[in-house]
């Protein structure tokens, strides 16, 4: 065991302070990583405010790193000493169920192994990157390849391919209209990578606030939700629909904006439950969806996607002192887009 500094909720809502956790020794199929950024995602501050339920204290968020491998067991064939690295959700899963063996460790049978706050198969509480170092098995590790600087890479490894992963299963590219709820921490990624693959992009937002970097980030078209005006345009107009956001939505609304055989697709999860007029999937054969991550292989297809088409996360690299304040303006929409934690600070 090696022990190393990090960054922890000691209890529900309390505010993150520095502390020092182990790390387990480096295994046969193992590498260690020295971590020189990690994303805040607002899953972090879910679960250190215990939203979601189930967080066990004490509680180190992170599950968007990026790093330098400085050791591997015997057995690594995928990775080498030097190699610039990602771990993002997860870190392992069961590996023969149907679905890891289809690439989709994200959807386990038997539920995957989250970078942080979750047991291990060896009963360890798992322990993400706000933190120096971590060691992962190679197998749940991805290659940041060159294009990438390793800052602005770190939130794609939950940002990136959260949106990524739908956008492709549910075909956006050329001839197709795509809509993204919320243009924040998630939601600047959709738009970006929906205009690189080619799709019409709208982005509807609470308000016009951000319209200007909407339609920078690649939208074609901006819409405020708060205007009711906005659904009645729009009804019928969307082969998808992406929503980015943690808070609940007038479902009903949104789904009235797909043409028929459209897709709602839910990537946030707020920690309230909605509710829903079925009558609203019904007209018009629509499918209500959601949508985890991606699988390994398509995180490194992610990766070099957006490394092929110089796409990378909108950042504000803050220092470790500034986690806490992070989280705040995170909560009070105030960042844009996401914020990256200088590792080296903590």
């Amino acid at each position: 065991m090696t022990t190393v500094a990090a960054y922890a909720a000691p209890a529900a809502k309390a505010p993150l302070e520095r502390t020092t956790i182990e790390r387990r020794a480096t295994g046969e199929f193992d590498v260690l990583i020295d971590i020189k950024y990690a994303g805040i995602c607002h899953s972090d501050i879910h679960q250190a405010h215990d939203g979601w339920g189930g967080s066990i204290f004490p509680l180190v968020p992170g599950h968007e790193i990026t790093g330098i491998v400085t050791e591997a067991g015997p057995g690594v064939t995928r990775h080498r000493v030097g190699d610039r690295v990602g771990v993002g959700c997860m870190v392992d899963s069961c590996r023969e169920c149907e679905n890891c063996l289809a690439g989709h460790e994200q959807y386990c049978l038997r539920g995957n192994t989250a970078t942080y706050n979750a047991v291990d198969r060896n009963g360890d509480v798992t322990y993400g990157g706000y933190s120096t170092h971590i060691v992962v098995d190679e197998n749940f590790v991805v290659r940041i390849p060159d294009g990438l600087s390793l800052d602005v890479a770190a939130p794609l490894l939950c940002a990136g391919i959260t949106t990524y992963s739908p956008l492709r299963h549910w075909n956006a590219g050329p001839g197709k209209k795509v809509a993204v709820i919320g243009l924040g921490g998630l939601g600047h990624m959709a738009v970006k990578t929906a205009h690189a693959l080619g799709a019409e992009v709208t982005v509807l937002s609470q308000s016009l606030r951000k319209k200007d970097d909407g339609l920078r980030l690649g939208a074609d078209h901006y819409y405020a939700t708060g205007d009711e005006a906005t659904f009645e345009q729009l009804r019928g107009t969307f082969d998808l629909i992406v929503s980015t956001v943690s808070a609940p939505l007038d479902l009903g609304a949104f789904l009235g904006m797909l043409k028929t055989d459209g897709a709602l697709v839910n990537v946030g999860a707020p920690e309230e439950p909605v509710s829903l007029n079925l009558f609203s999937l019904l007209g018009g054969r629509k499918t209500l969806a959601g949508s985890a991550i991606g699988g390994i292989a398509e995180t490194q297809e992610m990766l070099d996607f957006c490394a092929e088409r110089g796409l990378g996360s909108e950042i504000e690299v803050i220092g470790a002192s500034q986690i806490n304040e992070a989280y705040d303006r995170v909560l009070a929409s105030d960042v844009r887009y996401r914020f990256v934690i200088d590792v080296a600070t903590i």
